[in-house]
């Protein structure tokens, strides 16, 4: 081995390795930082795109929950109401029953009858308030519950990813043919409202049973969305997450081969200095 003042090659060995190790040193404190150990794309490019996909559905997925919480939420009012709506129709079939008794006098049909319209008129109030979000699925003209199943690709139609329940009019005039005009003060007027009743009893057990198969599966997709939402998520992690455990036990290695590198390097500067003994 030739001895250079101009060239220390044991030096510049010593550099490299040095480089090398510090590098490698700031990867892994990089990734203890962020806990990530693909952070970017130059870290890996195959696995950042795809996380990044995954991410992508993801956010896709919190717009799906907002959506089938807000037709859960919407379902849930419309529910109430049509309940409270067939309590009602119990109440007035009642009212009605009782003034079809033959035995009943003209007073008492009357008090019935003033009963029976306030039930009416309670039956739109019910309706007319049964709104969330601007959404009331139980009056003339509402709006049906729509809710998001999947997130859009923009490859089909709505109906594709999405699921509808029908809205259904169950106000006492036009939806179930019950007015305020409409009278039981004799017996014939009574038997005449049971049969109205009965056929809006029809209805609205009807417009029950949908709705609440509506909201069994907004539930359900609900409850499916966050599981695939969690599996994502952890798809995720296990793509780009930093193992902690291996990384902290790599930071105290590399730190002692750094240290090692500077002695090497400490060393490698002071090999030229021997020359000078050459020429006592």
């Amino acid at each position: 081995m030739s001895f250079s003042i101009n060239t220390n090659a044991g030096a510049l060995f010593a550099l490299q390795s040095l480089s090398k190790t510090n590098s490698e040193l700031n990867t892994v404190q990089s990734r203890i930082n962020t806990g990530l150990k693909v952070g970017s794309a130059k870290d890996n490019a195959a696995v950042f795109a795809i996380a990044q996909g995954q991410r992508a559905d993801l956010a896709g997925l919190d717009s799906v929950k907002g959506s089938l919480d807000r037709a859960s939420s919407s379902l849930n009012v419309a529910l109430a109401a049509a309940e409270a709506v067939s309590d009602l129709l119990i109440e007035l079939k009642a009212k009605a029953s009782a003034a079809a008794d033959p035995g009943a006098d003209a007073a008492s049909r009357t008090a019935l009858n003033d009963e029976f319209k306030n039930l009416i008129a309670q039956i739109n109030t019910v309706v007319d308030n049964a709104e969330f979000n601007g959404v009331n699925a139980v009056k003339n003209g509402g709006a049906s519950i729509q809710a998001l199943v999947a997130t859009p690709d923009g490859s089909g139609t709505a109906a594709t990813y999405s699921i509808t329940i029908a809205a259904t009019d169950i106000s006492a005039s036009s939806g179930l043919a019950l007015t305020t005009g409409q009278v039981i003060t004799s017996a014939a007027a009574a038997s005449t409202a049971l049969t109205t009743i009965t056929a809006a009893e029809g209805t609205l057990n009807t417009f029950l049973s949908q709705l609440g198969a509506g909201a069994r599966r907004v539930d359900i997709q609900r409850a499916f969305t966050d599981k695939l939402s969690d599996a994502i998520e952890i798809g995720i992690g296990n793509l780009v997450d930093a193992d902690l455990a291996r990384e902290s036990a790599n930071l105290q290695s590399l730190q002692v081969k750094q240290q090692l590198g500077l002695q090497a390097l400490s060393i490698a500067n002071q090999a030229p200095g021997s020359v000078l003994a050459l020429f006592r």
